[in-house]
């Protein structure tokens, strides 16, 4: 049960999460605005994208080892001014290159908050951390598809741009009063409270151990290994996120509005599946939610591609399995490494998966080019089937030496 003053942390995230989705959705639904007001070519656009993703790699790879050096709470308030201190340049700032350094801070902060929540929730959420965890990124898919649908319907201008970082700000300014109130423990005070968790219950004893964190880092093979299994992962999700429309019409001919229904499925399937499937996550746990939805969501997503046309709608569908891969695939490295590196390891091992999906979607296109769409396509089950592999195998190795 939820306890009184842990009322004021989830409704900070969860108030965080919804600004987070919001934030990350701006970039693409204002992209033509930009170009129209600052006569972008296509280059100058591409450069938006390109800088944001420069963004996020930067400040995942020095994030992590922040929060683990210094004051944790102090450290992600600082992360929520930068933030903060990018909207603000949004609305005093009317340039192209301000856009641009605008992009490289908010959309850095943003993923940073965001993998800083996936953190922190074990620490204020202590007993249900993989049901709140889901529950906070299906708030921020809220966030995201609430302001494709609004922002691309009523305030698709330069003056909406300016009133969308208002908000902003104004979520910015009340995520930072409800988190001063916020209580992160100490490494110790954590290691203690699964100590404790992990001997109240004999008949429990074989699961929660799976969720205690070792006391030895694991080494540089694990590292590695985690960095493939979850860029091998990116590629699948993000592959659906940045090609399923031109693959669709491109490889079967199929009319634009069939293979954007499929798509939608997809995301809706992504951000109402966590919500719904929150609860068997906390009942299962962490090793035994990924092996078992993402053995669900493997199967469903390499045979809706495999299939061809007849197969779409199962990729489609896969998206509710899928779903709740990710928030849990992190809270799996927070479980695997020791309270004191976790922050670190988690951001190293997210920005080089990031590097490995940016290189992938730089080379599909020659790809689709060279080999055609339908060959090329089956790419994403081969990195899917590979993440599940090599996840059967970690977890194996985490569950065996704890």
């Amino acid at each position: 049960m939820m306890k009184g003053k842990q009322f004021i942390p989830i409704l900070c995230f969860a108030v965080l999460m919804l600004g987070l989705g919001s934030n990350d959705s701006l970039r693409g639904i204002f992209a033509p605005v930009f170009q129209e007001r600052y006569a972008l070519s296509d280059s100058q656009l591409s450069l938006i994208v390109t800088i944001s993703y420069v963004g996020n790699l930067l400040f995942l790879s020095l994030g992590g080892k922040l929060l683990d050096t210094f004051d944790r709470k102090k450290v992600t308030l600082w992360i929520m001014g930068i933030w903060m201190f990018a909207l603000a340049i949004n609305l005093f700032t009317d340039q192209y290159i301000f856009i641009l350094i605008s992009m490289f801070l908010a959309l850095g902060a943003s993923t940073l908050l965001n993998t800083t929540i996936n953190i922190l929730t074990p620490m204020v959420c202590a007993g249900y951390a993989g049901l709140m965890v889901n529950v906070f990124f299906f708030i921020q898919g809220l966030g995201t598809s609430g302001s494709q649908l609004l922002l691309g319907r009523y305030a698709f201008s330069y003056g909406g741009w300016k009133m969308i970082n208002v908000v902003l700000f104004i979520i910015g300014v009340i995520s930072v009063l409800l988190f001063l109130g916020v209580k992160i423990p100490g490494w110790k005070e954590i290691a203690e409270a699964q100590e404790k968790t992990s001997s109240k219950d004999s008949a429990k004893k074989a699961a929660v151990s799976a969720s205690v964190s070792p006391k030895t880092s694991p080494g540089p093979a694990m590292f590695w290994l985690l960095a493939a299994m979850l860029g091998c992962y990116f590629i699948g999700e993000h592959g659906i996120m940045n090609w399923f429309l031109s693959y669709c019409i491109s490889a079967f001919s199929m009319d634009s509005q069939r293979a954007s229904l499929c798509l939608s499925i997809f995301w809706g399937g992504m951000t109402i599946g966590r919500l719904v499937f929150a609860p068997a996550v906390q009942k299962l746990g962490t090793i035994n939610s990924i092996r078992l939805f993402g053995g669900i969501g493997t199967l469903l997503f390499s045979a809706g591609i495999v299939l061809g046309a007849s197969g779409i709608f199962l990729v489609g569908i896969s998206g509710f399995a899928i779903s709740i891969l990710y928030p849990t695939i992190i809270l799996f490295f927070q479980e695997l490494y020791p309270a004191s590196v976790a922050a670190t390891r988690t951001g190293a091992i997210i920005s080089v998966a990031t590097i490995a999906d940016i290189l992938f979607n730089l080379l599909f296109g020659v790809l689709c080019g060279s080999l055609g769409y339908r060959t090329s396509f089956l790419i994403l089950p081969v990195c899917m089937i590979c993440f599940y592999i090599i996840y059967l195998s970690l977890s194996r190795k985490a569950a065996s030496s704890r």
